[in-house]
């Protein structure tokens, strides 16, 4: 078969499946951004980027800007096919951009299979959930509508889609429900494995290893999505109860979702500006984004390990620290309680419980008696059923071939 993927950061959610599909004989192109330079595993051609779309409205806003993007990933899809003669069988392609939406004018016959990471829903989710920072009101719950409008779309003119959790798989309406198979992106569990050797040097010079009295912290970017506000909140009695204890924050100042403070500046700036002299800084690393193999071994060697989040999409640095046999800490919140049950295999606790956080932080650095079989039952939740090579990829690749042409 023929296979076009499409993804503004190519290879995005398919880093495997695009070779793995490429190995089994297919021939296998990618579509993406110009501006996107991540290496490519396979054969890959761009569209222009978007300029940004001016509009009066607040509300098409967001439908504008993706329409847009749709507009020039076609008009690159149109050149592949009339330039280059290339009639792709099945198009893969992730429907928060609007790339996906309209491919198949230009190749009618084609099977559409998307990626449907969330559909944002108005009240008591990523919307509406958090009350210190999202204002439950009319106009809110409209701006998420708005904002959902070429995700629906996208699925709605889909053969198929995959998402990588039942809740978010949920998210949907039933009528796009029922075309959607959950299948989670996967895990190498080989790579990402216990390390008793694991170390990392912080930019002070300073080496910390497996067993060292370390809190890990990561996320994309440093905002209440991931309840950072929460876990700061909750630094200054770990540190003063566990003296010996660093805290290890990977992640940029930007905002990856939701809002910036409206004072401006960033998240982590009015952190450390609400606590002050609560917290000392001396033992509190903030790291902003750090390469791959410098966030594995910091997951590897964190004695405790802390993961918030909204109800949104599941990020892979949970899924990943249970499969370096990690003690997770984790808010009992959607999608987490699909992988964690508290006490046999990670600690939850309530999103917004400050105190039990702390509590259950210091527990956790401490030296939980149950430490070791926490950490062994996280990493048996991945292998059993998050494993890249074992359940993840052969599912998608099963899932891709499904949906071969007839004949």
């Amino acid at each position: 078969m023929k296979i076009l993927f499409v993804h503004q950061n190519f290879p995005g959610q398919f880093p495997h499946l695009a070779p793995a599909l490429a190995a089994r004989g297919h021939q296998v192109l990618a579509l993406t951004d110009e501006k996107n330079q991540r290496p490519s595993p396979v054969a890959t051609m761009r569209y222009k980027a978007p300029d940004p779309v001016e509009t009066n409205s607040a509300f098409g806003r967001s439908y504008a800007g993706h329409a847009e993007r749709g507009y020039l990933a076609a008009r690159a899809a149109r050149a592949l096919r009339d330039r280059h003669g290339f009639t792709p069988d099945i198009i893969i392609g992730h429907t928060g951009w609007g790339e996906t939406l309209f491919l198949q004018e230009i190749w009618p016959k084609a099977k559409l299979l998307v990626y449907a990471e969330l559909l944002y829903r108005t009240r008591g989710h990523d919307v509406g959930f958090d009350p210190e920072f999202q204002a439950d009101t009319d106009e809110a719950r409209m701006m998420a509508l708005a904002r959902s409008a070429h995700l629906i779309q996208g699925i709605f003119q889909a053969d198929a889609a995959i998402s990588p959790t039942r809740y978010q798989a949920d998210s949907f309406p039933p009528e796009l429900r029922a075309r959607i198979t959950v299948i989670h992106d996967g895990i190498d569990t080989a790579r990402v494995c216990p390390n008793p050797a694991a170390h990392l040097t912080l930019p002070g010079g300073q080496v910390l290893r497996a067993g060292d009295e370390v809190l890990s912290y990561v996320s994309r970017s440093l905002e209440p999505y991931r309840g950072f506000h929460v876990f700061m909140r909750a630094l200054p009695e770990v540190l003063a109860a566990r003296p010996q204890a660093q805290v290890v924050v990977v992640g940029a100042e930007g905002v990856s979702y939701g809002n910036a403070p409206k004072d401006g500046g960033s998240w982590k700036a009015r952190m450390l500006a609400e606590l002050g002299d609560r917290l000392d800084l001396s033992r509190v690393h903030f790291l902003g984004r750090v390469a791959y193999p410098d966030y594995l071994s910091l997951i590897q060697l964190a004695k405790v390990h802390c993961y918030l989040t909204y109800p949104f999409v599941l990020s892979w640095s949970l899924t990943e620290a249970l499969s370096a046999g990690g003690y997770v800490v984790a808010s009992d919140t959607e999608p987490v309680r699909e992988l964690i049950r508290d006490g046999e295999n990670s600690r939850l606790v309530s999103f917004f419980d400050v105190p039990a956080l702390s509590a259950a932080l210091i527990r956790g650095l401490a030296g939980d008696p149950d430490a070791d079989r926490l950490r062994a039952a996280a990493r048996r939740t991945i292998l059993d059923g998050y494993d890249l090579h074992r359940h993840s990829l052969p599912r998608q690749i099963a899932w891709v071939e499904s949906h071969a042409p007839m004949g």
